[in-house]
């Protein structure tokens, strides 16, 4: 009798096991809709058009890809590189597609997949701005060089920059602000965001590293401790770069220089 209960009981477990390791995947299809955080002022990444209101970007694409192939509906929530980590954590969306750089600091709250891009980071300084020509005098006393919060700039800018000025400011538009007003000399970007500000800005300047600067892996993120859904979105990933979707998406945004093996 004993050994009838034990191996009843194993056979519960056995069965419960799977379940609870799919249980995101579950829910999701069970809900009929994917949630995906996006921050919504990223230039041919996540943007919303502010006329228009229409999402577009590499990652835009690539979500609606994904509930396709879940066979899904998507519903995009507003997030931003400072709220990242609360938003995955507290549930706020299941998955977060903003071309999230892969930083130990990130890394020890979120889950990643294998990246699909990677971009080094430039600097947009103003075409009236007299003191700064190149890269290497950028970090000069004197300079004060801008990032918004919670970005990987803000923590590469950090311990990169010995004397020059660094500015930390709340939203990306406020760091814009400062440097077309004179009050920061450089604003530090990346690839996709840079390309798209500099076309729509006519004040504008990119200033470019002469030799890779600080490269950074772009993954998706997603909270720790479900093997079963992280390992889906890799078979999504790897799908993406195989049968060109990707590829596609990424030249339709002018980010093929930037994709990933």
């Amino acid at each position: 009798m004993r050994s009838l209960s034990l191996a009843i009981w194993a056979c519960l477990l056995l069965s419960i096991v799977p379940a609870q390791a799919a249980t995101r995947l579950n829910r999701i299809k069970a809900a009929g809709t994917v949630r995906v955080c996006i921050w919504p002022d990223y230039y041919s990444i996540t943007y919303r058009d502010p006329k228009t209101q229409e999402l577009g970007g590499v990652d835009i694409e690539m979500a609606r890809a994904l509930g396709q192939e879940l066979g899904v509906r998507v519903a995009f929530v507003d997030s931003s590189f400072a709220s990242l980590i609360e938003d995955v954590s507290k549930d706020r969306c299941d998955i977060a597609m903003f071309a999230i750089g892969i930083t130990p600091a990130r890394a020890a709250h979120l889950r990643f997949t294998s990246p699909h891009l990677a971009s080094d980071i430039y600097a947009i300084a103003t075409r009236a701005n007299r003191r700064l020509h190149s890269w290497d005098e950028i970090d000069t006393a004197g300079t004060v060089v801008a990032v918004a919060k919670g970005t990987l700039h803000e923590s590469v800018m950090r311990d990169k920059l010995h004397h020059a000025s660094l500015l930390v400011l709340d939203t990306p538009f406020a760091r814009e602000q400062e440097v077309q007003s004179g009050r920061a000399d450089v604003f530090m970007t990346d690839y996709p965001y840079g390309q798209r500000f500099i076309a729509n800005a006519e004040w504008a300047r990119l200033i470019a590293p002469p030799k890779p600067y600080h490269i950074t892996p772009y993954a998706y993120a997603i909270k720790p401790g479900d093997a079963a859904w992280h390992a889906r979105l890799e078979q999504f990933v790897r799908d993406i770069k195989r049968d060109g979707r990707l590829a596609g998406a990424a030249a339709h945004y002018g980010l093929t220089p930037i994709l990933a093996p």
